[in-house]
């Protein structure tokens, strides 16, 4: 039981350096080719923090643990709203720009409820369930284009000072295999530590792996809780949010389609219909309504958010 706990904890490590260095990589590149400041957060970090969860569960799905890739999803949204953006906002509220938040909220809840629609009524996750998921990420990515598309470019003394081509590339790729490794090393023993303790797997992929995969995402909160800009990381976790569906589900999915877990019931009903994805969408409710319509976060809010977490991984345990 040890060895597992250990390569666990070794494969989130490997997580979450390879996160950092291959959006370091990537946002050196892109400023070296002048993409705007905006852009390059909208796009390129963005997916570059999502890529754990794209890998943790893809290769869940491809070695026939669908539970975890599915509760991956899932339980990454509520843990970056409910953990990652309430931490910032309890600790340090803000004000916001509703429009700069309109099209990823707006794509998000498409997504999800084209996503819980798929759980409710067929509970099969098919290749074409995965190809529509694909479709709305290129979608919302060229959303962004278009809207970046006139924004200046950064001026050239605000600017970082640029590094090495060759080394930024090495960045790229050994992050890219840091995260491979970090998980493979994450979705063998978690499996390992689920059926140990006698815990379905959809349970640890909704807690555990869901906060190891999220971590990249926590880095970029408290980075910019310390700079002073707390609602650049609400941006930053509502795009995670819309990849986590759009992105991580959709290539899971097109490679090895799976169902929804059924080891979890609440008074004898599917504990994911009836809790998991109820409260998805309330925590990300909670989160971005108040923002849209007062453009602005309070600390009252992220406390809220902060106790469904706490009672969320309460009843996971409990079931």
């Amino acid at each position: 039981m040890l060895i597992p706990v250990l390569l666990f904890i070794v494969g989130l490590l490997c997580l979450i350096k390879g996160g950092d260095w291959f959006v370091d990589g990537a946002t050196g590149i892109a400023r070296r080719f002048h993409v705007p400041e905006l852009l390059i957060g909208a796009t390129v970090v963005s997916i570059g923090t999502t890529l754990p969860e794209v890998m943790v569960s893809t290769t869940s799905a491809l070695t026939g643990h669908g539970e975890i890739a599915y509760g991956n999803a899932i339980g990454s949204v509520i843990c970056n709203a409910a953990l990652i953006a309430a931490i910032t906002i309890a600790v340090r509220p803000g004000k916001v720009d509703p429009k700069s938040l309109r099209t990823p909220v707006a794509f998000f809840f498409v997504a999800a409820a084209f996503y819980a629609g798929v759980a409710y009524t067929t509970g099969s996750f098919t290749r074409p369930v995965g190809l529509i998921l694909l479709a709305m990420f290129v979608a919302y990515i060229v959303c962004n284009v278009l809207a970046m598309k006139n924004a200046p470019a950064p001026e050239e003394e605000e600017q970082a000072e640029e590094g090495p081509f060759a080394k930024e590339l090495g960045l790229l790729a050994i992050g890219a295999v840091l995260i491979a490794v970090g998980a493979d090393l994450l979705v063998d023993n978690g499996t390992l530590i689920a059926q140990a303790l006698g815990v379905p797997e959809s349970v640890i992929a909704l807690t555990f792996v869901a906060l190891g995969t999220s971590l990249p995402e926590l880095v970029t909160a408290i980075t910019s809780l310390v700079k002073g800009h707390g609602a650049l990381s609400l941006g930053n976790v509502i795009g995670a949010n819309v990849f986590n569906l759009v992105l991580v589900s959709g290539v899971s999915v097109t490679l090895a389609p799976f169902s929804i877990p059924q080891n979890s019931t609440i008074a004898g009903m599917n504990a994911s219909l009836v809790m998991d994805i109820p409260v998805m969408f309330a925590v990300m409710l909670l989160l971005t309504v108040p923002a849209l319509i007062k453009g602005k976060l309070s600390r009252p809010q992220g406390i809220a958010l902060l106790c469904i977490y706490a009672a969320f991984c309460a009843v996971q345990f409990s079931i």
